[in-house]
């Protein structure tokens, strides 16, 4: 049966982590020939000049707008919304609840945050929002247990699917003559950045001594607010320690061959974070899939797929903890080829093309539940 497929969510050129999520899970749902639509979410500022696949603009300044969008999003037979606190309008993005209520074709909700100190008004939203669903997804083991354990929602409702991951292989590894540690992603505070140039101070008596690539933009969110303040700090902090020389910052967003091209030049992916609360981390994913060793702060995502797989954990905001686990990636003898080969079979099924069949899957059998009558009108 050929299935109909809409998506709610922020969507290109939009550049964030819920738009590159969106775009690509929609183009490998739809690759082999199914129909699909974007009903693309914007925020104040973003070009909202037409998109290819994009059938809908739900623009913040539209009051009531969800309705449009409920609407868009019927012409397709399921809908797939991806949710995080504030991406829609109303406080803490509570008008997707009224779009996922009224809609007649099933709906799977994809949450990329699970708080474990939520706000009252976040707890009972969420929880409205998953009674709301026919499904739920999380993308990690530890995500689907910290809603179980901290709000009211269906169990039977909830799938774990990973987060996707491109094709990395594909691209040869290309060493430069100096050790290469990357952090990508866009720029902002709670990065953890400034953790992992105290780091690159300490790693100086290293012969050849590392370089470190901080690629991405500032996100658009922060670049607002703040305007480049975190970047030019740590332009700042790189000159008091002494590293500026071996420190490389790539401000663009990149296309995902480049991307790959990048990601497959390190011999080390470092994630600082600052974050106790992330469950769930695109680069990461893609870090692991890439075939690079990681070391990370110990964020829920990180604990879950590193303890005894591709990378090495550290506490946060300790810079020598940082510098003594990169140090082994590079110094020890089989350690970094150790790290990656625990996981090379676990990659193939973090490529979207596994990861959309799961979603595929998850579609079908949400339709075969629906009563006959409804069932018979589908294609």
């Amino acid at each position: 049966m050929a299935l109909t497929y809409g998506f709610l969510s922020t969507h290109p050129p939009t550049q964030c982590g819920l738009a590159t999520f969106n775009s690509a899970l929609a183009a490998h749902l739809t690759m082999d020939g199914a129909f699909g639509g974007i009903v693309r979410v914007t925020a104040e500022g973003d070009d909202e000049r037409p998109q290819p696949g994009v059938v809908h603009t739900w623009t913040p300044s539209n009051p009531g707008g969800w309705q449009a969008a409920a609407a868009a999003l019927e012409d397709f037979d399921v809908a797939i919304v991806q949710h995080e606190y504030g991406i829609y309008p109303g406080a803490d993005g509570r008008d997707v609840l009224p779009l996922l209520r009224c809609l007649a074709v099933p709906s799977i909700v994809v949450l990329h945050t699970v708080l474990a100190e939520p706000t009252p008004r976040q707890k009972a939203l969420l929880e409205k929002i998953g009674a709301a669903a026919g499904a739920i997804v999380t993308m990690t083991c530890t995500a689907r247990d910290r809603l179980m354990a901290g709000y009211r929602v269906d169990a039977g409702k909830v799938f774990v699917i990973p987060h996707g991951a491109a094709d990395h292989l594909r691209i040869p590894a290309r060493r430069h003559p100096r050790p290469h540690l990357l952090t990508w992603g866009l720029l902002g505070p709670g990065k953890g950045i400034e953790w992992a140039l105290r780091a690159l101070a300490l790693l100086g008596d290293l012969d050849p001594s590392p370089i470190y690539t901080i690629a991405g933009k500032t996100h658009p969110k922060v670049l607002e607010l703040q305007g480049e303040a975190y970047r030019e700090s740590l332009y700042e902090l790189a000159a008091r320690l002494g590293v500026s020389t071996a420190v490389h910052h790539d401000p663009i967003y990149r296309a995902q061959d480049s991307l790959s091209r990048l990601v497959r030049s390190a011999d080390v992916v470092v994630l600082p974070y600052d974050s106790v609360e992330q469950v769930t981390s695109g680069v990461l994913i893609e870090a692991v899939a890439a075939g690079v060793p990681v070391v990370a702060t110990s964020f829920p995502h990180a604990v879950e797929l590193l303890t005894g797989g591709p990378g090495l954990l550290v506490p946060h905001g300790d810079p020598d903890a940082l510098a003594s686990a990169i140090r082994r990636v590079l110094t020890q003898r089989g350690l970094a080829d150790d790290l990656t080969g625990r996981t090379r079979a676990l990659i193939p099924s973090l490529l979207w093309p596994a990861v959309a069949a799961r979603y595929d899957g998850l579609v079908r059998s949400l339709l075969a539940k629906r009563p006959a009558t409804t069932a018979a009108m589908l294609p």
